[in-house]
């Protein structure tokens, strides 16, 4: 198979890189982009032989073009289209971070490319248009995230008029045994300390606030065709079950396995068959001795409670959560507020908000920019 790759720096990139790198026979990276790390992108090139590739600016771009002359450079947004919907990929694995990887979603829809997709802010801020696009291009969508592809892998073999609702697993994250009171003063090298996963900043932050979970939830109401009333959350310390799909017979399915993201990647890459991947040591669930869940409480969690009001007024609004969180994260990070402010900026956002219903491409890039611009000004 031959792949095209945004975010190939990124953490769910370079896992991307080791399935294919395990399976050299069966994968081919034909066309990747990245930012601006560009010794780790170097790296990347030298190795995988890229035919193309996009960065963020021109200047990264003529850089690059003098130490590897064989390959075509792009930069921006265009760069990423250019990637997304390269001729020669079969593939899209999209892993870049946040809405920019809307527009190049949709234009690898329109070019028929099978979509691997781990960046859940492509369905938070337009799900309506990527469904349609998916339907009309009649094209084959795979998550990505650990947690839809529990749910995918655990409806293999079963109608989806057979299920009742689906529970999203959540870690709790850096912060899952503080208070509300104690959050008040909590720093961020404290917030980037996860527990389970080895992840970038802002995910590992938005795992920290529950923000991630939501935005998951919105993303599995798009995915899975599902009302928010039948989408749930449980907190599951460990990470061994990444999600379940409860049936109307009262059966539930999960799926579990170590917490290492090349297990979905990998599914996506091959489905609907199976590759080994090699682990540092076997999953053992003799060693892992108990499993645990707890319920979410809302007004702890207040960020998992404002993106289901936000997927339940649909519209528009999910638009506005995930841009005024992509802010406020990026604010925390740093270092200009706390980390309770991300939420209540977040909410400040959507109380200042006009929902649109059924927003065309165009409003929602317009809405997105209004959210960030107005966002930053509180700053």
């Amino acid at each position: 198979m031959k792949i095209s790759l945004l975010g190939a720096t990124g953490s769910v990139g370079v896992q991307t890189l080791a399935v294919v790198r395990q399976h050299p026979a069966a994968f081919q990276i034909v066309a990747l982009a990245f930012g601006s790390n560009i010794q780790k992108g170097a790296q990347i090139i030298r190795e995988f032989s890229p035919e193309i590739v996009s960065v963020a600016t021109k200047d990264i771009a003529r850089q690059l073009a003098h130490q590897f002359p064989t390959v075509t450079f792009y930069h921006g947004m265009a760069g990423l289209i250019e990637v997304a919907t390269f001729h020669k990929s079969t593939m899209l694995v999209n892993a870049i971070l946040g809405s920019r990887g809307l527009l190049p979603t949709l234009r690898a829809i329109e070019s028929h490319k099978t979509i691997a997709l781990a960046n859940k802010e492509t369905l938070v801020t337009a799900g309506h248009l990527v469904m349609d696009a998916v339907k009309k291009h009649n094209v084959t969508l795979l998550p990505v995230d650990s947690e839809h592809s529990a749910i995918f892998q655990s409806l293999q073999g079963n109608s989806k008029r057979a299920v009742d609702s689906i529970l999203l697993t959540a870690s709790g994250g850096s912060f899952r045994d503080k208070t509300r009171e104690q959050l008040a003063n909590v720093t961020l090298a404290d917030a980037l300390n996860h527990p389970n996963w080895a992840m970038g900043p802002k995910i590992t932050i938005d795992s920290a606030t529950l923000f991630n979970k939501g935005l998951e939830v919105i993303e599995a109401h798009w995915l899975f065709g599902l009302p928010y009333d039948k989408i749930n959350v449980t907190i599951h310390r460990e990470s061994i079950i990444h999600s379940c799909v409860n049936y109307v017979d009262g059966s539930m399915i999960a799926q579990m396995g170590a917490p290492d993201m090349r297990l979905p990647i990998q599914y996506a890459l091959t489905y609907p068959n199976r590759l080994p991947i090699s682990y540092d040591e076997p999953f053992d669930l003799n060693k892992i001795g108990q499993l645990s869940f707890e319920a979410v409480d809302m007004k702890r969690f207040r960020a998992l409670y404002l993106s289901y009001e936000a997927g339940k007024a649909g519209g528009s609004m999910p638009t506005v959560l995930n841009a005024a969180n992509e802010v406020a994260v990026e604010a925390f990070l740093t270092k200009k507020i706390s980390f309770l402010d991300i939420e209540n900026l977040v909410e400040k956002a959507m109380l200042a908000h006009s929902i649109i219903k059924n927003p065309e491409l165009e409003t929602i890039l317009a809405i997105e920019t209004e959210t960030r611009q107005r966002v930053t000004s509180w700053l």
